[in-house]
């Protein structure tokens, strides 16, 4: 396993003034910190840019979608499609290099990470049990964990939620400098895995503790070498509970636009990059696809599914928080990273297309939809001759 730094006597001091700054702004950290690098690629390029001749999108279609990303608060707006970036726009003062807290975004991350695992051998497959790798949970209820059921949000481990309770283990699991140690000793499990969809960060964070027992690499470090660099993505930095500590997969590194908008063509391209096999074969499409539990969730990405027109991240049918889809998809198949401050990367398989926007909270008027920036892009597209058009969600 990879060796962390002993935690200080002043880990409970550290976790109250944390606990203090999240209450004092509505149970959201606003700040991360230590934070430590993730080296990318070294000198990486821009992506090639469509020229006005090659562009397979209307120009009109750009532009209305970039004028919605742009009053949505973005800081960075790409469109790529069939190889080619139809249009990069960064907002804010920002460039390509700018980085960018990815909140959520890291859950598919994460997911990649265990591909990239399994790829070099560290890992059997999604089905491997987790007690192979957290031995402490053998004999337990914990111990019908799967691999897969971390990425899919299968666990059984308490679902995410707000405390004001500084003890409650959605805090400690959160906060803690040691917050490693905490969810394998303390975190608790509330349904039988595999049987119950729970949306929740501490089951997402749970994926570190994996990568650097089944690689012996620490998971910044891992991600940088193993993930970023080969696809050829600048890297940038990740919150680590305490300096030296175990890194946070589950939400909150930064990382250019542009680096997210290849790891989604990572995935439309079955895990291939530049000639070499980084996932395994077919777990691209493993990883957007729906679980009975809920349909509109794999693993780490979030998928068209059935139609609906509000979704929430919770379990199906629970209160809380649901964002607006004004339209069904016109890629019944579309897949999304989509992170807090809907922060979205949308994958449309069928038209070989990528659209991003990140950034910051969109204003609660008038309402994000979910569904409007890929449909804009999806229906402007210079259709070529033999070229299939996608069938829509339903």
């Amino acid at each position: 396993m990879a060796r962390q730094a002993p935690a200080s006597d002043a880990d409970e001091a550290v976790y109250r003034e944390r606990f203090k700054a999240i209450m004092a702004n509505g149970g959201i950290l606003t700040s991360y910190s230590p934070m430590e690098p993730i080296a990318g690629a070294p000198g990486a390029s821009p992506l090639p840019t469509a020229s006005t001749a090659q562009l397979t999108v209307k120009p009109a279609a750009l532009d209305a979608a970039a004028t919605y990303a742009r009053a949505s608060n973005a800081r960075a707006f790409i469109v790529w499609r069939n190889g080619k970036v139809q249009r990069a726009e960064y907002f804010k003062g920002g460039d390509r290099s700018a980085q960018i807290v990815s909140k959520s975004l890291s859950k598919p991350l994460g997911a990649i990470a265990v591909g990239r695992a399994i790829a070099l051998g560290k890992i059997r497959s999604v089905d491997q049990p987790l007690t192979d790798f957290i031995p402490e949970w053998r004999g337990s209820a914990k111990a019908a964990m799967t691999v897969r059921h971390l990425l899919d949000m299968r666990s059984g481990l308490m679902e995410q939620a707000a405390s004001s309770d500084p003890d409650h283990p959605l805090n400690r699991a959160y906060l803690s400098p040691d917050h490693g140690a905490y969810l394998v000793a303390h975190y608790p499990l509330t349904h039988e895995p595999g049987s119950y969809y729970g949306y929740g960060n501490a089951t997402a964070e749970l994926v570190a503790v994996l990568i650097e027992r089944a690689t012996g690499i620490r998971y910044g470090e891992f991600i940088g070498k193993q993930v970023l660099a080969p696809i050829g993505a600048e890297g940038g930095e990740i919150w680590v509970d305490r300096s030296g500590g175990l890194a946070h997969s589950g939400c909150c590194m930064t990382l250019p636009a542009e680096s997210w908008l290849r790891l989604a063509v990572l995935l439309l391209d079955d895990g291939m990059a530049n000639g070499k096999r980084l996932l395994p074969k077919g777990y691209a499409a493993d990883m957007a696809h729906g679980t009975p539990q809920n349909p509109h969730y794999g693993m780490g990405l979030w998928v068209a599914g059935p139609y609906a027109n509000r979704r929430g991240f919770g379990a199906v049918g629970k209160p809380g928080p649901q964002v607006l889809h004004g339209e069904p998809y016109l890629d019944k198949d579309l897949f999304l990273f989509d992170g807090n401050s809907n922060q979205v990367v949308y994958v449309s398989p069928a038209t070989r297309t990528v659209v991003l926007r990140i950034g910051d909270s969109p204003a609660p008027t008038p309402e994000w939809d979910n569904s409007k920036l890929p449909n804009i892009i999806l229906r402007g597209i210079e259709w070529r001759r033999g070229e299939k058009r996608p069938q829509p969600q339903k």
